[in-house]
C-alpha cells in the first residue's frame, strides 16, 4: 500500500490536537489526538509505501510507533487511500496529469479506499452510444470523449438503427417509437435527453423491464392531454429552427447527461434521481428540478406490475412493437 490524503482535500489545523480533512463540512472530517502527526501527514502523498513513510518519519524524529498510530486514525477516519500506482503507470505520462482530477472525483464520490481505480476500471469496459444531433448532442459526446482520453470510458456517436453493442444508448432529440422498442426489446439501459423551447430535460433513465420507459410517459401524457398521441404523431423527423438551446443550455444540458451516465456506470445515486423521473431545467430560472413518472398499467414494458396481461378487463394496455406511440 502507498498511503495518500484522499485526493482533492486539504489538510488544515483546526488546533494542535485536531487536523481536518476537506474543507466543506459534506466532505471534511476532523480527527482529533494527532499532536505531532504533521511531519506524518506531510509524508503522505503516495510516492512511498508503508514501510518508507514510517522510514522517513523516523528520520524526521517520529517514533515508528506515532506514525503508525497516525495512519491507521487516518484510514479509520477514511482520509487515506491506496494510491493507484499501477494504474497511473499505465497511463501515457502526458494524460497523466489530465487522469488526477478524474481520480479525485471519483475517489470522493465511491469512498473506496482504492483512490477511484476501481471506478475507472469500470468505466473502462463500458461502452457508451449517443444517437442525435445538436449542440446538446455534440457537447456531450466531446464530454464523454474527454472521459474516454481520461479515465477509458468507450463513447462514440451511432446511427438510429446502430448501437447494439453498447452498454447505455443516450437518446439526444425526439425519437421514433421504432427506435426505442428496439431498445426495449434487445434489452439495452438508455437516456433520453432534450434541449429545445428554452429547456432542458434529463431521463428517464430506462432499465428495460425494471423502470419507466418512454412509453410509460407518453402514456402518462395522453391521460392529461387526449390530443399529446396526434401531437408525437407530427413530431417525427422534425424539430424547429433555430432550435431554442443556447450554448448555457447546451451545456448545462450535457454536464448533467453526462453526470447520469457516469453515475449508472459508477452505480451512483444520480442515476437513480433519472430512473422512473426527469431531470429538468427551465430558462430563465435555471434551477434543475426532477419530476417523477411511474411506470404506465397500461404499458407492457414490463416494469409495471399490471403490465402484460395483467391488465384489468375493460381497460386497455400499450405494447411497444413500435407501430405506434402512447396509444396513438
Amino acid at each position: 500500500m502507498r498511503p495518500a490524503l484522499r485526493t482533492g482535500l486539504l489538510a488544515i489545523w483546526r488546533d494542535s490536537d485536531t487536523v481536518q480533512i476537506g474543507v466543506d463540512p459534506r466532505r471534511a472530517v476532523a480527527i482529533t489526538g494527532m499532536t505531532g502527526a504533521a511531519d506524518v501527514i506531510r509524508l503522505l502523498d503516495g510516492s512511498r509505501d508503508r514501510d518508507q513513510v514510517i522510514a522517513e518519519a523516523g528520520r524526521r524524529g517520529v517514533p515508528a510507533a506515532v506514525a503508525e498510530q497516525v495512519m491507521t486514525v487516518l484510514a479509520a477516519a477514511d482520509a487515506i487511500v491506496d494510491h493507484p500506482v499501477p494504474l497511473l503507470r499505465s497511463v501515457p505520462t502526458e494524460l497523466r496529469r489530465q487522469l488526477l482530477p478524474v481520480l479525485a472525483v471519483a475517489s470522493l464520490g465511491s469512498q473506496h479506499a482504492d483512490g477511484g481505480g476501481r471506478l475507472l476500471a469500470r468505466r473502462s469496459a463500458t461502452r457508451v452510444a449517443v444517437r442525435g444531433s445538436g449542440p446538446a448532442a455534440d457537447l456531450l459526446t466531446d464530454l464523454l470523449t474527454d472521459l474516454l482520453t481520461r479515465s477509458g470510458l468507450r463513447a462514440r456517436r451511432t446511427q438510429p438503427a446502430d448501437g447494439s453493442d453498447a452498454d447505455l444508448v443516450v437518446l439526444v432529440g425526439h425519437q421514433s417509437p421504432a427506435q426505442t422498442a428496439e431498445l426495449l426489446r434487445r434489452p439495452v439501459p438508455h437516456l433520453a435527453v432534450t434541449a429545445s423551447e428554452g429547456i432542458g430535460v434529463v431521463g428517464p433513465l430506462v432499465r428495460p423491464g425494471s423502470t419507466a420507459c418512454l412509453r410509460c410517459l407518453d402514456l402518462a401524457r395522453a391521460e392529461r392531454d387526449p390530443a399529446w398521441p396526434l401531437i408525437l404523431a407530427q413530431l417525427a423527423g422534425r424539430s424547429a429552427d433555430p432550435a431554442a438551446c443556447d450554448p448555457v443550455l447546451a451545456t448545462a444540458v450535457a454536464a448533467q447527461a453526462a453526470g447520469v451516465v457516469l453515475a449508472f456506470v459508477d452505480g451512483g445515486p444520480a442515476a437513480d434521481a433519472a430512473a422512473n423521473g426527469t431531470l429538468e431545467l427551465l430558462v430563465p430560472a435555471w434551477r434543475w428540478r426532477r419530476r417523477s413518472w411511474e411506470p404506465h398499467p397500461a404499458c407492457c414494458c414490463g416494469a409495471s406490475a399490471a403490465a402484460c396481461g395483467r391488465t384489468p378487463a375493460g381497460e386497455s394496455r400499450y405494447c411497444p412493437s413500435g407501430d405506434s406511440h402512447a396509444g396513438a
